[in-house]
Order: structure tokens, then sequence, then C-alpha cells
């Protein structure tokens, strides 16, 4: 029995193959066999919360506010982020903020700027 990708998008193990494609039931995502070979061989894509492509160097935008350990004050919505660098983990953005200092974010509470 041969094991089949998650979804790409909704990370959903039910998804079947199609011919020369694989589909998920529960989003209804289709991707191409090859396109799994050619993430693999880019590698790997970090989207912000639009799901626009981020890249070393890019500049974005906090989306909501956000709790800073060992800090009495918050990231407020809005503060723009320059310089970003794409590492891998949990939190996929390393950056250093004015004020705050160097800290790690997800990429999913930044939309690029």
């Amino acid at each position: 029995m041969t094991t089949l990708p998650p979804c790409p998008q909704c990370s959903s193990d039910l998804t079947y193959d199609d011919g020369a494609n694989f589909v998920c039931p529960e989003c209804a995502h289709e991707w191409s066999r090859n396109a799994e070979t050619e993430t693999a061989a880019a590698g790997r894509i970090v989207r912000d919360a639009n799901g626009n492509v981020l890249q070393d160097g890019d500049t974005v935008v906090v989306i909501k506010d956000l709790k800073v350990k060992g800090s009495s004050s918050a990231l407020k919505v809005g503060t723009k982020v320059k310089n970003i660098r794409l590492v891998e983990g949990d939190h996929d953005i390393d950056c250093k903020i004015d004020g705050f200092g160097a800290m790690q974010l997800k990429s999913e509470f930044v939309k690029k700027a």
C-alpha cells in the first residue's frame, strides 16, 4: 500500500489519487503528482495570511495584536517588520523589531507589505 501525501492546503490525510492528480475531499484542492517533487526541489514555500508567497528580505505587516513573552507590552496591529528571514520550524519568520529586538513570528499573523 502506498502512502499518499497530505493536502498542501489543509493538511488533510484523506487525499486520493485521480489519474495524474491528487485530490483532497475536504477542501476540494487538486494538485499534480509533479508538484510535490517541484516543491521539494524549490525548498519550503512560506505564505502569509493572505496566501502571498514570502521570501527573505521582504517587508511584512502584523495583522493581529501579539503578546510578547518577557515584555509587558504587545506587538500592535500594523507594526511594519522589514528585512525578514525565513527559517524552518513552527515560527517561520526570523526578524528584528524596533522596541522589541530579535524575535520569531508565525507567517499566519503577517501580511506582505
